[in-house]
């Protein structure tokens, strides 16, 4: 929803314009992150001036009230006690109404939306220490004697509504900036995309142009050093490009025609040629600004608990600040009346349950953008508290534990040399458009042999290929293949089961009708794929491959991988039936793969995990993306979620177990024993240091290894 605001702690509300939630009176904030470092929250500046200004006013007004520490205050000597009240009265009131007014503001959004909270409390609170000393100030004879001290005065708490208002500022300052510094994954993230892209006319021309003018299909120049302006395809040149800002890996990937680059990435020392293939909202850079932007704003099932208690959690408060008053008019000190409302008005302020409101969204984002800048996208929180709980991974192989797209990784000649008939196959194979052939041709490209020209071509579906290179008749394909040609393949026999025992699909080449070797073509392992295996095992997840490839194949992936089940040769829905299987069985399942054949299954797992190299409704069903597609952000994405559940977990503790121990003190419970009162001004005290303490411990999470 583009131009649209939305709360922070409630995604659920939604509005066209700035504004404060209706249900925790937080100020609203623009969906759609920017890149502009000059910009700052609104709010937050707003909250800032008002600190200050407070804090302006406030210094004085302590130094006055100090007074009353001293044999005979020195501001009453120089004004009289009346005098000295009007002008506490005088320093408190832009405080309690001018910087103040957003408390107000909130508290009475919370009465008429009937959602009690935090700025319940703390307007009320407010506004009763206030008004009261006001209407001691102006009319202090309407006072019983209940209200009076020793002396016949009415106490008044100009200095502790004042302070109150301006520690709650202070807070909120603190808070807002946090917030902020949550977001600085994005803003680094956004500010990766270059501004200008050198584009290449029809008639070869160049020329920097916008990134915002960049078309798909049009040819661009990223020179050495220069960042790569859009998703693209490298149609000439190769190159080095650091994708470590998008994936996390620090190791430079080369490129070459037909490579995929990322927009953002880096280029090296070479020059590329690239066609742009994804522009605007459609770069990967885009989408992942808006999973994590999105992933930042949902709620974790925690939360519901935290929610659940502050439910009930603030009409209780209220209760206990009425019952504090009530119990201290009647049987407190004198002045009965004066104790009863410091008392009441310090439970309203140090039960504000503003660390309970922070603890769970907080470390939210913070672990939304730490795993961002590692490559590990979360869809949303419920994707983060679940990976902690994983016990098994169910696993795709085509694209997940492989490559994804044939490779060549054998040649064995038995006449000749291997570049040889390298050179010869490769060139018989470029007509071809079978994906076994595109393999032959790109590794013979990798190896640097050159290809030629070929003629009398002819494919035979299912077998092979024939044609005339150099003059010489070239077959390859399979043992049938050759013997159409008159060719015993037997020769290669051995050659081609050596190569099938290693899960590879072996090419038989005949010249001139000889055989003269093979070439076995496979889905290579991903690098990767063995160690993120070893550490899933380690860390106690069981890894099954769930494929609808062939059993023997996948029987020799999952034996060099030491992968502990294997089920081939299922279809799709099939897929979700086993995933929902394992689920019977009591596992908590996190399926990882790359296809459309593997959304349904995605979809059943408890955390569906798409490869980020994969397709767009495998990355639209998970909850998990892997930018990179290495299976190694498994391994990351659960460290991360074990430390934020375990950070939720502190955050909730600092919240609760403050809250329990204040509200007694407050309330005065340990006065008959202890004589311990809790002033408002170091009640609120205590809360601004309750919300700092949630949201440091939150930030810390930046700092996690994973």
């Amino acid at each position: 929803m583009a131009g649209s605001w939305v709360c922070p702690m409630h995604p659920e509300v939604v509005r066209a314009g700035p504004g404060d939630c209706p249900k925790c009176g937080m100020a609203l904030e623009p969906r759609t992150a920017t890149v502009d470092e000059d910009s700052v929250s609104p709010e937050w500046q707003d909250m800032k001036r008002r600190f200050w200004i407070a804090l302006a006013f406030t210094v004085p007004l302590l130094v006055i009230s100090m007074g009353d520490m001293l044999p005979s205050h020195p501001m009453s000597q120089a004004f009289g006690d009346r005098g000295r009240v009007w002008l506490e009265l005088a320093l408190a009131t832009p405080v309690c109404l001018w910087a103040a007014w957003p408390f107000y503001s909130r508290f009475v959004a919370s009465l008429r939306h009937r959602s009690l909270n935090m700025w319940t409390l703390i307007g009320l609170g407010v506004a009763v220490s206030y008004l009261y000393s006001v209407v001691a100030a102006v009319a202090p004879g309407i006072f019983p004697s209940a209200f009076r001290d020793a002396n016949g005065n009415v106490a008044v708490y100009f200095e502790a509504a004042a302070t109150v208002v301006t520690l709650i500022l202070l807070g909120q300052v603190l808070e807002l900036r946090a917030r902020g510094e949550t977001g600085t994954a994005i803003k680094a993230l956004l500010g990766l995309a270059p501004k200008l892209a050198r584009r290449i006319s029809g008639d070869g021309t160049e020329s920097d142009v916008p990134i915002d003018e960049v078309q798909v299909g049009d040819r661009l120049r990223v020179r050495p050093g220069e960042k790569v302006p859009v998703d693209s395809i490298v149609v000439d040149g190769s190159s080095l490009v650091d994708e470590s800002m998008v994936t996390g890996e620090p190791v430079p990937v080369p490129k070459a025609a037909h490579d995929t680059v990322i927009g953002a990435t880096i280029n090296g020392s070479g020059a590329l040629t690239i066609e742009a293939t994804a522009v605007g909202d459609n770069t990967l850079l885009s989408r992942i600004v808006s999973m994590v932007s999105e992933a930042q704003r949902t709620r974790a099932p925690v939360q519901r608990m935290a929610d659940s208690v502050a439910g009930v959690f603030v009409p209780a408060v209220l209760v206990a600040a009425v019952v504090t008053f009530v119990v201290w008019s009647i049987i407190g000190p004198d002045p009965k009346m004066a104790h009863a409302l410091v008392s009441s008005v310090a439970v309203l302020i140090i039960a504000c349950p503003c660390a309970l409101g922070l603890a769970t969204p907080m470390a939210i984002m913070v672990a939304t953008g730490k795993a961002a800048s590692v490559g590990v996208l979360f869809k949303d929180a419920e994707a983060i508290e679940t990976m902690r709980s994983v016990d098994m991974l169910v696993v795709d192989k085509t694209g997940t534990l492989t490559e994804g797209r044939p490779a060549l990784v054998t040649v064995e000649s038995i006449e000749g040399d291997g570049d040889t008939l390298l050179s010869l196959a490769a060139s018989l194979e470029r007509p071809s458009e079978h994906p076994l052939a595109e393999a032959v041709v790109r590794g013979a490209q990798d190896r640097g042999i050159v290809l030629r020209p070929v003629d009398e071509f002819a494919s035979v579906t299912g077998r092979g290929v024939v044609g005339r290179v150099d003059g010489r008749e070239v077959v390859l394909g399979n043992p049938a293949m050759l013997e159409e040609h008159g060719v015993d393949a037997t020769p290669l026999a051995s050659l081609a089961d050596d190569a099938r025992k290693e899960g590879q699909t072996a090419l038989f080449v005949a010249v001139d009708g000889k055989p003269i070797g093979i070439l076995g073509v496979t889905d290579p392992i991903k690098p990767s794929a063995p160690a993120a295996i070893a550490d899933l095992h380690a860390a106690g997840i069981s890894v099954v491959m769930l494929t609808g490839d062939h059993e023997k194949t996948a029987a020799i992936v999952a034996r060099k991988l030491g992968i502990d089940d294997v089920i081939a040769g299922v279809l799709p829905d099939q897929k979700a039936a086993s995933v929902q299987g394992f689920q019977r069985e009591g596992h908590v399942v996190a399926m990882a793969g790359d296809g459309v054949n593997d959304a349904p299954a995605l979809a059943q797992a408890d955390v569906g995990i798409a490869m980020g190299t994969g397709t767009d409704i495998a990355m639209e069903t998970a909850g998990v993306t892997l930018v990179k597609g290495d299976l190694g952000g498994i391994v990351r994405a659960r460290r991360l979620s074990r430390a934020t559940m375990k950070n939720i977990r502190q955050n909730l503790f600092f919240a609760f177990v403050y809250n329990a121990l204040g509200i007694p003190v407050a309330a005065g419970v340990f006065y008959p024993i202890l004589g311990l009162l809790l002033n408002p001004m170091i009640a609120a005290a205590a809360m601004s240091l309750s919300s700092v303490s949630v949201i440091t411990n939150s930030l810390r999470l930046r700092r996690t290894q994973i």
